[in-house]
């Protein structure tokens, strides 16, 4: 069991060069270059034009990456090639850095490849199985919460201020996330906030009343909660980003309800402030900040915990357990360990709330429940589940 959760930990590491190849494609603040989308992903390696702008976006960010006075995010892009062994204070390692990312270029390109021919069948559920484990997040589940909870409220499946204590596994840390990979903004998480936005809004929770642990093997993950939770202890407010991709192909219905979600995000729990202003080679995104209260941030306590093949104990059980785009990095089997320790840590009429199905074939406790289904785009059609499923009893 213990070797099974080291390898599980270790593909941290490949989630971490995946983020660094987002960041290598589409930065924004080390380069002028043409971000790589994902026509020229597939193309890198077969075109010249493509290529050449690869290779001096690999330039421009080892130059930045070796700077004197980094960002944070590009420090912790830093530190991390240097653990992988790739210092940069050379010419020479320099260029076994950029060579280190084209040849991770070049791998996402044929995985991109791979994911795309795949079936849509219910094996999606199960499509990052055999990649890192990534930490980068954006704004779409959020949303998607946030219309379960509004139908929750409105069709009384919980009562008024019934949400105590919840659980969010791998909240994430997003700074250069899959979509469009904005570094502008340093490393930060925005689901826990959301989350107890939303359910504040919704009338699921009272403010003075509820209690989110971030459930997570990532070190970097439970150090930036636990040092927000200080900060705030000290009286320090957390500040977030809220960017969005307005480019994204979105059906008006969808772009409708998440602008409007967008747009009230945060009023529970903070308020508003100037964001840090976007790039104009990010012109695309659209962004604004919030200023989340202490007393908010404090009520958040990360906790360093495998949920595939750990659970807490049975007097630190849940009222609701979150796990949006975390599931999808495991097999059949390892969904059905994780679904069971879901259960376990779940007091009884308490919900899972994810957008991968799971797995049913081991008994868990767990019972489907009505789930929520948002049409993204059509032509081709693009849908978004959010699946529920409740302890019985």
């Amino acid at each position: 069991m213990q070797e099974n959760d080291r390898e599980i930990r270790a593909r941290l590491e490949r989630g971490e060069e995946d983020t660094l190849v987002n960041l290598l494609r589409f930065g924004v603040t080390f380069t002028r270059e043409y971000r790589i989308d994902d026509e020229y992903l597939v193309r890198y390696g077969q075109s010249s034009l493509v290529n050449s702008f690869a290779e001096k976006r690999a330039r421009d960010l080892v130059r930045a990456l070796a700077a004197p006075h980094p960002s944070e995010g590009l420090l912790r892009m830093r530190v991390f090639l240097e653990k992988k062994g790739y210092p940069l204070k050379t010419t020479a390692q320099q260029t076994q850095a950029r060579k280190y990312l084209l040849s991770n270029l070049s791998r996402m390109g044929d995985e991109f490849l791979k994911y795309r021919s795949q079936k849509k069948d219910d094996t999606r559920f199960q499509l990052f199985k055999d990649r890192g484990i990534s930490l980068d997040t954006n704004l779409w589940p959020d949303f998607l919460l946030d219309e379960h909870f509004r139908r929750m409220a409105s069709q009384s499946r919980v009562k008024p201020h019934g949400i105590r204590r919840v659980a969010v596994i791998g909240p994430g840390l997003d700074f250069a996330n899959k979509e469009k990979g904005n570094d502008f903004y340093p490393p930060q998480t925005i689901q826990p906030f959301s989350v107890i936005d939303s359910l504040m809004r919704c009338g699921l929770a009272d403010p003075a009343g509820i209690d989110l642990f971030t459930l997570d093997i990532s070190q970097d993950v439970n150090f930036h909660v636990e040092r927000a939770r200080d900060h705030a202890i000290a009286g320090k407010a957390y500040v977030a980003q809220l960017p969005w991709n307005t480019a994204a192909r979105h059906d008006p219905a969808y772009r409708s309800g998440f602008i409007q979600y967008w747009n009230r995000l945060g009023d529970q729990i903070g308020e508003s402030i100037p964001p840090i202003a976007v790039p104009a080679a990010a012109a695309e995104t659209q962004t604004r900040a919030i200023r989340i209260r202490p007393e908010i941030v404090r009520r958040i306590t990360p906790v360093d915990m495998n949920i595939v093949f750990q659970r807490l104990a049975d007097d630190q059980a849940f009222d609701l357990i979150i796990g949006t785009n975390i599931f999808i990095y495991y097999g059949e089997f390892e969904q059905s360990l994780a679904r069971a320790n879901v259960s376990a840590m779940l007091k009884p009429g308490g919900f899972l709330l994810t957008n991968d199905k799971l797995p049913d074939a081991v008994p868990s406790g767990l019972q489907a429940a009505e789930p929520t289904v948002l049409v993204v785009a059509r032509d081709p059609d693009v849908t978004e589940y959010l699946f529920s499923y409740q302890k019985t009893k």
